[in-house]
């Protein structure tokens, strides 16, 4: 099984992925410190929108078999640095989050995160559930038991129809 890292900015929807990869209710918090779990790690914002808190992403990271860089659908702008994978020195995937919000670019957004250095990109909404199964069966795990309302049409044995990552063309 991979530990997963996610790396983002702050409001990108870290947390909310976590939960929902988890089979947890979404309740939203703001991550204050590194939150670790099972199979995931969590990171506050802020360690990506500062320099000087790099040195705690790398050292967060040395447990972890896969990086996520997170971005966010909606946003204009990208907080990864070109080539940002490289200094993690991980198998690093991106992560589209917020892909049924009015205003998403996903086109931008995959851009942003192949500059950053992201061979496999994943499309989610954790809201919708749409895109969560995919990237927790390309981890490896198991499906979670949902523990949050509204969950009937998540199947436990496959894939959400149409939804697959899509592999860097390197």
């Amino acid at each position: 099984m991979k530990k997963l890292m996610l790396i983002g900015k702050t409001g990108c929807g870290k947390t909310t992925l976590s939960q929902s990869m988890q089979g947890m209710a979404l309740v939203y918090r703001k991550t204050q410190a590194v939150h670790y779990s099972d199979w995931i790690v969590d990171t506050p914002g802020e360690f990506s929108e500062n320099r000087r808190f790099y040195s705690a992403l790398m050292a967060s990271c040395t447990n972890c078999n896969i990086v996520g860089f997170v971005q966010d659908a909606t946003a204009v702008g990208c907080i990864f640095p070109p080539k940002f994978a490289s200094m993690l020195n991980k198998q690093t995937i991106g992560i589209i989050s917020k892909t049924d919000l009015a205003g998403a670019n996903i086109e931008r957004a995959e851009k942003f995160l192949r500059w950053a250095g992201a061979q496999t990109i994943f499309q989610t909404s954790s809201l919708e559930k749409t895109g969560i199964t995919t990237i927790i069966a390309w981890l490896g795990h198991r499906q979670p038991v949902p523990t949050y309302p509204n969950q009937e049409n998540m199947s436990q044995n496959s894939l959400p129809q149409g939804v697959s990552p899509r592999e860097s063309e390197e």
